[in-house]
């Protein structure tokens, strides 16, 4: 079940094409903040988020019914994708480069990427983006604007991203790896073999992104 990932594909410059070619065989990339270098990943185990038991915190909960932020969707898929791609507080490097950021907005230009977005009073504070192939979406990367009043606001896109896809018909939400935070939402490991498995059941299926909508 394992594919060997080939060593042209972590040479040549990343496309939206490889990216694709890459998914569908269960890698994904990060560029080195020291070298520049493209390395690939194919996590054993690998992290992913049932949509049918995904767990919404109950002050989450009560924050998405607020509806304190405007929910959007692929408004702003470059400036989700920088905001991702800062410094955080507690790190100073940052996986995503500027060849990861071109390629994956090539992606979103064919409509093979999405990104879910919070907007504060005509401001984004947070968001996150991912992949879509078949019936699996395949999330990348999240992020907060605290300072601007976005405390939360990943996590409620989050919730909306997980309601979108069930509406869709989605099977597979990746998240690729484990991590205290994804915990709270139902988050769980199973190994490559059987990731790729299900992946191979997933990326043939017939979904469509659709025109997003809260009421789904």
């Amino acid at each position: 079940m394992d594919a060997p990932l080939p060593q042209d594909h972590s040479r040549n410059p990343l496309t939206a094409s490889q990216l694709l070619w890459a998914y569908r065989r269960g890698w994904f990339p990060m560029a080195d903040p020291l070298t520049g270098q493209i390395e690939w990943f194919s996590p054993d185990p690998r992290a992913i988020m049932p949509l049918e038991k995904f767990h919404t915190p109950r002050n989450l909960k009560r924050e998405v019914r607020r509806g304190r932020f405007e929910i959007r969707c692929d408004t702003a898929f470059d400036e989700v994708i920088r905001a991702c791609a800062a410094p955080r507080r507690d790190e100073d490097l940052s996986w995503i480069d500027e060849q990861i950021i071109e390629s994956y907005v090539g992606l979103y230009n064919l409509a093979g990427a999405h990104s879910i977005e919070a907007w504060l009073e005509g401001r984004l504070v947070g968001g996150l983006y991912g992949v879509h192939i078949g019936g699996g979406f395949f999330g990348e990367s999240m992020f907060t604007r605290v300072e601007f009043g976005g405390d939360n606001s990943s996590k409620v896109c989050l919730v909306h991203l997980v309601r979108w896809l069930r509406h869709r018909g989605f099977v597979l939400l990746d998240t690729q790896f484990h991590n205290k935070h994804l915990t709270q939402f139902g988050c769980v490991e199973v190994p490559r073999r059987q990731y790729l498995s299900m992946l191979a059941q997933t990326i043939v299926l017939d979904v469509t992104w659709g025109r997003f909508s809260l009421d789904a």
